[in-house]
């Protein structure tokens, strides 16, 4: 049991390692959006949108639901928002660290 969740955790992360990916996330997590819209917002082409979509999708990070013509993405689960404050929080801190480790090293000179 603990292998697979282990699998499902690697798994999952590896659908987050992209830079493009986290960025439709972060679009998304302000709410559900169109194909076009995600393309509109992050300037991408086509192509490239549809593949990491589709990363996402097949690793049940987003759904797309069918309105006529067009696909509209939502977030698979609310808690992702959260997951991404607290990545941007991790970041923060370690940007505290390392500015504070620069200014004691200017402050040896």
């Amino acid at each position: 049991m603990n292998q697979n969740i282990q699998q499902f955790k690697a798994d999952f992360y590896k659908a987050l390692a992209h830079p493009m990916r986290i960025r439709i996330l972060e679009v998304l997590c302000e709410g559900d959006k169109t194909v076009n819209e995600l393309q509109s917002i992050l300037g991408s082409e086509g192509s490239a949108m549809s593949q990491q979509l589709a990363v996402l999708r097949n690793k049940n990070v987003v759904f797309g639901k069918k309105d006529g013509t067009s696909v509209i993405y939502s977030l698979r689960d609310p808690l992702i928002k959260d997951l991404l404050s607290v990545t941007k929080q991790i970041f923060d801190n370690h940007l505290v660290n390392a500015i504070s480790l620069l200014e004691v090293i200017r402050n040896e000179r």
